[in-house]
Parts: structure tokens; C-alpha cells; sequence
């Protein structure tokens, strides 16, 4: 998926986005066909992997996500960008706590099957919308070969474009932030159920039901959060405070023994999610019209990153400090999240001097020079 969407999304900045919408749509239909008919002829399990490899090289889920948010950078301006992307972001948490909640509840009535069946339907509800009900965004389209290093050197050139050296460091730098916060993201919800297991808790199906439903409604909260928040602040203010949220409620889950305690650590990361959507649309504001597909991209492949990072390092680090501090994990994701609320603060400062030394060279008159 990580070398796909590389590929499909700059693609789509003279394709079109329809096409970058349809082919994973396609693609994870395909991968919901597979797994019906590993459960129903009962195949060996390894047949799993020919579904998540139809997916990954049409792909796949980064690819959905890099198409809608460049969807919205489109379609928006760049005073609206950052509530639209926001609204995005509510709409996987919604997704997220529907699909928790049910698909649970689903599989303990019926089995594995039939909620399979809804996952292929979806997948091709999705594929219909985008082929046949969705405008095309990209205005000026343009016949673009697939199979091509350009670009890849799309994607490249974000980064290391020598006449945007400003743009290029903010790029960097916001992308570094996205990565650290996007990683303790990952890593702390994979642990949520095990430590709700665990002793003191010892949270019964029901309560880690309660806990996934509580832990997606930030999701919702971020997003008003964020546009009450947007009438008096400025993006960088809302990001900073959503970051305060999400150290804040790691520190108390991070100390939680009883079950209040826990709901209030979740009750404080009631803003959490507030934070990347800021930052997805400021790297999206750092860019032309032209280049919001590969911007995207980039970010999907940061996610994709995050992910692996995540597993690897969270994963690792909750059993090693079980002995000394349960909630270890939780604390150490609050400490790395300061680096980001560290590199949004300074890039702020670093563009407020810019703008001061630039209206103070314009207003100086020849006498005063």
C-alpha cells in the first residue's frame, strides 16, 4: 500500500480523483470477496494474505484517505480547509464507533460470515458513489501514465524543491509532528483493551465496550471543539490545546486503578483529535492545487509508517515495564506528544518574526534607512 498510493496519488493530480477513489474502493471489495470464500470453502489461512495483497496494490485504505482529504483540499478554500478536513476526521470516528459497536455485537450473534457480507457491500456502495455520483474535483484533467517514476519524484520534489526552502522545512517539520502524534495515537489505542483487562480494572466485555465507544467519541468532540474554538484562535492555538487534551487524559489513564478514573482520562481526551486536521491542512496550505494528490500521498505513506512504528515500539514497551508501572505506556506517549506541541509552537513564532521583520522592512522610508 505504502508504494501504491505513491503512485496512484500524484496520478491523481492530472487523473482525477475519481479514478484514485474508485481503484481501492475495488480493491478492498475484492479483499472482502477473498475472505468470504477462505470462510466458506474453509481454506488454509495463508489464502487471507491473497486478499490483503489485491488490496495493498490497488491501495488500499491509505489510498481512500489520501483521495478524500485532496478531495477536500479542492473543494475547499483555504479558510474552510481545516473544519472540512475536520469533519473528515469525525467521519472515521463515527464509522470507527458504529463499526465497533455493531460489528461486535454482529459477530457474537451470527458469527464471522454475514458481517463480511456488509464489508462487501459497502466496498461496492463505495465504488458506485465514486463512479457515478461524485463531481470530479481536479479542474483542468490531463491523460497522465500510471507506470512511471515521475511520480514517485513527485512526492520527492516536496521536499527537496530548492526554491521553496521556507515551505520545505514548515513541510518537513509539520510532517515530523503529524508522524510523532499519529504514532502515539496508534500505539496507546492497541493497548486500551489490555490494560482495561488487567489488574486493578479488570474490565468485564461490556465496560471495554463502553471504553471503544468513549475512546471514539473524541472524534466528535475534536470536531466541535474545533469550530467553537476556531471564533476566537487561531489553527495553531486549536492544535496546541487538542495536544494539551491528548497529554493530559494519557497522564490519568496512565494513573487510572478504578474505572471512574479511567472514564475520566477519556472524558479529558474529549479534544485529542483536534490537533492533525490543523496540521493536515496547513501542510495542504504549503502546496499548490496541483500537488495536494502528492502532498497526500506523503502523508497516507506517514501514516502507513505510523502504524508499523507503533506496533513495534507500544507493543513492545507494555510488557517490558509491567513490572514497575502498568500504565508506562500511556506516560510515555504524553512525553513524546510535547515534540510536536514543541515544533507547531516554533514554527508559529518563526512565521509571526518573518511577518514582523517583512512589515518592518516595508515601512521603512529612505531617511529612516
Amino acid at each position: 500500500g505504502l508504494f501504491s498510493v505513491t503512485l496512484f496519488g500524484p496520478w491523481s493530480d492530472s487523473a482525477g480523483r475519481r479514478p484514485a477513489l474508485i481503484l481501492p474502493a475495488v480493491g478492498m471489495a475484492m479483499q472482502a470477496a477473498v475472505y468470504l470464500l477462505v470462510m466458506y470453502l474453509q481454506l488454509h489461512v495463508a489464502y487471507f494474505l491473497l486478499g490483503r495483497l489485491l488490496s495493498g496494490l490497488l491501495g488500499d485504505y491509505n489510498l481512500i484517505l489520501a483521495s478524500c482529504f485532496a478531495y477536500v483540499a479542492d473543494t475547499s478554500d483555504k479558510r474552510a480547509r481545516t473544519f472540512r478536513v475536520a469533519i473528515l476526521e469525525a467521519c472515521l470516528g463515527v464509522a470507527g464507533m458504529l463499526a465497533s459497536i455493531g460489528g461486535g455485537q454482529w459477530r457474537k450473534a451470527q458469527g464471522y460470515i454475514n458481517p463480511f457480507w456488509l464489508v462487501l457491500a459497502a466496498s461496492l456502495a463505495a465504488t458506485l458513489y465514486a463512479a457515478f455520483c461524485l463531481k470530479e474535483s481536479v479542474k483542468q484533467q490531463k491523460p497522465a501514465k500510471l507506470l512511471t517514476l515521475s511520480h514517485y519524484k513527485a512526492v520527492y520534489r516536496l521536499y527537496t524543491a530548492p526554491e521553496r526552502l521556507s515551505s520545505r522545512r514548515k513541510l518537513a517539520l509539520y510532517s515530523l509532528a503529524f508522524f510523532l502524534l499519529v504514532t502515539v495515537h496508534f500505539g496507546t489505542k492497541d493497548l486500551f483493551v489490555l490494560y482495561e483487562l488487567g489488574s486493578p480494572l479488570c474490565w468485564a466485555p461490556d465496560l471495554i465496550g463502553y471504553g471503544s465507544a468513549a475512546s471514539y467519541v473524541a472524534y466528535l468532540g475534536s470536531l466541535g471543539g474545533l469550530r467553537l474554538l476556531q471564533l476566537c484562535l487561531e489553527d495553531t492555538w486549536v492544535a496546541e490545546i487538542g495536544l494539551f487534551s491528548n497529554i493530559s487524559g494519557l497522564v490519568v489513564i496512565s494513573l487510572a486503578t478504578t474505572t471512574p478514573l479511567m472514564f475520566t482520562g477519556y472524558g479529558i481526551l474529549f479534544l485529542s483529535m483536534a490537533a492533525t486536521p490543523v496540521i493536515r491542512a496547513k501542510l495542504s496550505k504549503l502546496v499548490g492545487e496541483t500537488e495536494q494528490g502528492a502532498l497526500f500521498a506523503s502523508v497516507a505513506c506517514v501514516e502507513g509508517l505510523c502504524s508499523l512504528v507503533a506496533t513495534g515500539v507500544f507493543n513492545s514497551l507494555y510488557p517490558a515495564t509491567l513490572h514497575f508501572m502498568r500504565g508506562f505506556p500511556f506516560l510515555f506517549g504524553a512525553i513524546i506528544l510535547l515534540l510536536p506541541a514543541a515544533i507547531i509552537g516554533w514554527i508559529e513564532i518563526w512565521d509571526t518574526n518573518q511577518d514582523y521583520s517583512h512589515f518592518s522592512e516595508a515601512s521603512l522610508s529612505p531617511a529612516d534607512d
